[in-house]
């Protein structure tokens, strides 16, 4: 995407001059009457830092908890202040949203999706969502599922798992996460980790393109005339666009017929099938909820379980706490299949990973699967810090900042430590969600938060059950790829051992 970075040199010219004459005199006149964050730089700095945007917000925290970026038109004001996240996602939320300018900027890919929309749209769709999510029939079939990807995963990496052959796991689990929600939200069996699938190959690939080029959008103010023309990386954007509905679209004519045919619903047990079962029939809207569902529960789990895996590398100590913790909970001294490990994977005994689940914690910590969250002001306020915002400002909390911050986590804080989510009895201890903000917090938070739990302790579990893990290079330093999402730049590429004593093929 190195023509990401050369719309940003070109549009930065003549970005600034704007800029620069906008904050002239009437914002001097405007902050004698009201006190506002400090400035900190411009949209024009984002755009030259558009390769390591996260960690130049996180430079700039640093410094000030909360600051301004000067942009066209308003601020926008970041903040790592868990006083100020708290405020913005809970104590005054209704004045905190996504807006019509994000919505304009994420509609051609979201549509009006639980994460694009406000109002009664978005109470809709949560009231229904949320009742999906606390389903025990939904959660049970979830499980079924996420073990019998976990397995073929395993199997996977056990053909890789030969001397001196190199394995890039990313792609992996990308492959696996697509296969484990388009199942447990379409009821559909893409195998895209076998690559039987070569529709699936093309939705996804459409669909990682697409987000990074919609997250462009934020920083490029020329996007619209470029939509408008069809040109550049727009015109890439909607040819993205098209695979990905017309993928979608597909499987909704075909699920609404396999409904139509066979109105007794109690063996549906797919997301998509119970939406259809509750009348839920325009195409349009499925589509919207389904892409919704696909980027919080794909890339979001694929992520974490990339960064996880490296930081088990740096840290393999780890790595065995945590293989001794299964045998503990699962009483599997030894296994002699991973299908044998998998059955044994109860809800008592997922419950009783804490050690893994502080492990995974302390990995969303540092590599949040949404590093930047924006809202829209949508009328003057006063945070908690006693400083303004105006209409119309984007206000945001960092995750990805929040999670290197020493204030808020000690002088380790850039350490993975899992120890620090545990108590004296070695017992999961939380952390206030607005401190910890990976899952969101409020009425916002992510409703399929132990959803995510569920699937990646039960990946993690067999993986690292079954195999050993080592980098390929024991000098690799992860880097990201700026996208919606925290993907790893260029995967991550690991050597896998067998456990001796625990699998035999």
């Amino acid at each position: 995407m190195d023509s990401i970075y050369l719309t940003a040199a070109l549009v930065a010219i003549v970005w600034a001059v704007f800029v620069l004459r906008k904050d002239g005199k009437s914002r001097i006149l405007s902050q004698k009457k009201r006190k506002y964050h400090v400035v900190s730089g411009t949209a024009l700095h984002q755009m030259f830092n558009f390769h390591r945007l996260h960690d130049y917000m996180s430079d700039l925290a640093g410094k000030n908890q909360t600051y301004r970026l000067l942009t066209l038109g308003r601020n926008e004001v970041y903040t790592t202040d868990p006083i100020n996240v708290e405020y913005i996602l809970k104590t005054n939320f209704a004045n905190y949203g996504k807006g019509e300018y994000q919505h304009t900027i994420l509609k051609d890919l979201l549509g009006d999706g639980i994460f694009t929309v406000d109002g009664e749209k978005w109470r809709k769709q949560r009231k229904i969502a949320s009742y999906q999510f606390s389903s025990r029939i939904l959660r049970d079939f979830g499980s079924s599922v996420f073990k019998s990807t976990a397995v073929k995963l395993a199997a996977m990496v056990s053909e890789a798992s030969t001397p001196n052959q190199m394995l890039e796991i990313q792609d992996l689990f990308f492959k696996s996460t697509l296969d484990s929600v388009f199942k447990v939200v379409l009821g559909v069996e893409l195998d895209t980790l076998r690559g039987t699938y070569e529709d699936g190959a093309k939705f996804s690939n459409a669909f990682n393109d697409a987000s990074e080029i919609t997250l462009l959008r934020y920083v490029d103010i020329f996007w619209k005339i470029k939509r408008f023309l069809h040109i550049g990386l727009e015109g890439s954007l909607r040819k993205n666009i098209k695979v990905v509905d017309e993928f979608v679209y597909k499987i909704i004519r075909s699920k609404t017929e396999q409904v139509q045919k066979s109105p007794d619903g109690s063996a549906r047990k797919d997301i998509l099938s119970r939406f259809l079962d509750l009348e839920e029939t325009d195409p349009k809207y499925l589509k919207d909820i389904i892409l919704s569902f696909i980027i919080a529960g794909k890339d979001t789990t694929a992520t974490t379980m990339t960064y996880f895996l490296y930081s088990l590398c740096k840290y393999p100590h780890v790595q065995d706490n945590i293989v001794e913790e299964v045998k503990d909970v699962t009483k599997l001294k030894e296994f002699s299949t991973v299908e044998e490990l998998a059955d044994n994977i109860t809800e008592e005994a997922l419950e009783n990973m804490q050690y893994l689940t502080a492990a995974l914690t302390e990995t969303l910590r540092l590599y949040p699967a949404v590093p930047w969250d924006a809202k829209v002001c949508f009328s003057d306020d006063t945070l908690p810090d006693g400083f303004s915002v105006k209409k119309g400002d984007l206000v945001s909390y960092l995750p990805y900042a929040m999670g290197r911050m020493k204030y808020l986590w000690g002088d380790d804080a850039e350490e993975f430590k899992p120890e620090r989510w545990l108590d004296t009895n070695g017992k999961f201890q939380q952390e206030s969600p607005f401190k910890f903000t990976a899952f969101q917090a409020g009425p916002r938070q992510c409703l399929g938060k132990d959803f995510s739990y569920r699937q990646m302790k039960i990946f993690s579990a067999i993986l690292l059950s079954s195999h050993k893990f080592k980098l390929a290079d024991q000098s690799k330093t992860a880097h990201y790829r700026t996208a919606l999402t925290l993907h790893m730049d260029g995967g991550l590429h690991l050597y896998a051992y067998p456990r001796l004593g625990h699998l035999k093929s």
